[in-house]
């Protein structure tokens, strides 16, 4: 009965008539948003009007800064802003229209106080919905026109197990000398004969090479005998100082395909190249030579492919090292976290505070954090991740194993005190039989995120597949780094199913 009376009197609270006037509850929410919503007595609904438009006009302040940096004066800056980006002009009219909505709304509420206006929040989560996508810079556009360019480096990743097959390759090269510059008494170039060798002949044997200002260098005619037919060869160069080098041209790498017979020709422009002061021979002879690399023997497991199995094992047994070191040290901390365990005396629950306040800041602080970290004090490798994981995984546990604990029946806990036991007596008998179940879940369920974590904490250094593959995607081997990410995935789907087969048997 009371319960109904205290409902009664809410109701009629929340229906008493406002403290001004329907037009000046709507005049004053215009000057100061939600002004009037406090003033026609829903005062909840005020301050949260006043707070959420006093944090979104910050957000559009700050967003106009940055879109006009160098400019002065709010009119100039939202000139710029919305000629710079048109989603601020989207956000100016949404937020003008909260601002005419919101006013609106105190009119409502002062004029009717037996219903509730349509709630002016829905245009709030717009205005919000529409910051954080000029925020986040989503642009549908772009993505869905650019995502051609994606394919290639996709379809290597989807599909990378050619880079999984190598064979043995033999390196052909075939080279010409060529003087830079002419001398006076030049000759022809001889005419040799073609044997059965890979062999490169030039209609000259001199030339000049290109200068910086464009200047074009001497155009050579390149043919080439001999060579393995349908096999790719690149044209290069090699300096008087021994630096070897890719010939360009057209912006492009020069590349040579021999037909059948072995054969090629090519125009070849000489080179752009500064030499350093000490070269100072008033002639020099440059190499001109074709190098093609040919697959022979029979296939074999690629280096890559062995480096990724390597490293994926390694990034297990991060994980698992780590979630033992974890659970070893969450067991005992976990107890003297939970509440019901430590609220016996002024003592121990000073402890228990304590306990919960290290673990809160320890699982506050990510493990990419902690990799880094461990890393400036063990230096690079899989150490560095295990220490990583191990912080979090006791911190996380700790709280985990705690409100296990804390939820347990308190019965069996009653009836081991009547006998007198100590506090120890008590946590082995009335505690851990009850605790055993979740706290199997909850280390399974840990070991699954430290392996899946340790493919990430690699990317700062802390060992395992994760250095790996940010090597791969930094070098734009999207084949290897696709081996590596199928190699994490056919991992965890692996860890997946052993996990639920031990969470059968004990919880």
């Amino acid at each position: 009965m009371n319960d109904k009376l205290k409902l009664s009197h809410t109701a009629e609270d929340i229906r008493k008539p406002s403290w001004v006037p329907a037009p000046i509850a709507a005049l004053l929410s215009f000057i100061i948003p939600g002004l009037g919503q406090i003033l026609a007595r829903s005062i909840r609904r005020g301050i949260l009007l006043i707070v959420s438009y006093a944090t979104i006009a910050g957000l559009m302040v700050w967003r106009f800064i940055l879109a006009a940096p160098r400019d002065e004066g709010v009119v100039d800056i939202v000139k710029k802003g919305w000629h710079l980006d048109s989603s601020l002009i989207v956000i100016t009219i949404l937020f003008v229209l909260l601002h005419l909505w919101v006013a609106y709304d105190a009119y409502q509420l002062a004029k009717h106080r037996d219903r509730t206006p349509v709630s002016v929040f829905f245009i709030i989560l717009v205005v919000f919905f529409a910051l954080g996508w000029q925020i986040g810079q989503i642009n549908i556009i772009n993505m869905v026109t650019q995502a051609d360019e994606a394919l290639p480096a996709l379809g290597r990743i989807a599909w990378p197990w050619i880079k999984a097959i190598e064979y043995d390759e033999d390196e052909i090269r075939a080279y010409a000398d060529i003087e830079v510059p002419c001398p006076e008494d030049h000759d022809p170039p001889p005419i040799n004969e073609v044997g059965s060798e890979p062999v490169i002949v030039t209609d000259l044997t001199c030339g000049i090479l290109r200068e910086q200002d464009g200047t074009q260098g001497t155009m050579l005619h390149v043919e080439g005998y001999n060579f393995i037919p349908d096999v790719e060869a690149n044209v290069m160069w090699e300096d008087p100082i021994g630096n070897e080098f890719r010939q360009r041209q057209e912006g492009a790498y020069v590349v040579v395909s021999p037909d059948a017979d072995g054969y090629f020709e090519v125009d070849i422009e000489m080179p752009y190249r500064l030499l350093p002061p000490s070269a100072t021979e008033p002639t020099y002879i440059w190499g001109l030579f074709v190098q093609q690399v040919a697959a022979v023997g029979d296939a074999h497991l690629s280096k890559d492919f062995k480096l990724v199995v390597e490293k994926m094992i390694e990034t297990i047994f991060i994980g698992m090292m780590a979630t033992f070191f974890g659970v070893i040290f969450a067991l005992p901390v976990s107890f003297f976290a939970a509440r019901n365990l430590m609220s016996a005396s002024p003592i121990t629950l000073v402890i228990y505070y304590l306990v919960r306040g290290v673990l809160n800041i320890i699982r506050s602080i990510e493990p990419l954090i902690w990799a880094i970290i461990a890393v400036i004090v063990v230096g690079l490798g899989p150490f560095a991740g295990i220490l990583a994981l191990v912080f979090h995984s006791i911190a996380a546990l700790g709280k985990l194993y705690s409100e296990a604990i804390e939820s347990i029946d308190p019965g069996p806990i009653e009836a081991i005190q009547a006998t007198g036991a100590n506090w120890v007596q008590v946590v082995i008998y009335a505690v851990i039989p009850q605790i055993i179940p979740p706290f199997v879940s909850f280390t399974i369920y840990r070991w699954d995120i430290n392996i899946r974590m340790s493919t990430i904490i690699g990317f700062v250094g802390g060992g395992g597949i994760g250095f790996l593959l940010a090597q791969y995607i930094r070098l734009l081997d999207y084949r290897s780094a696709g081996m590596a990410v199928w190699f994490i995935a056919i991992t965890v789907a692996i860890l997946d199913y052993v996990s639920a087969e031990i969470r059968a048997r004990f919880v």
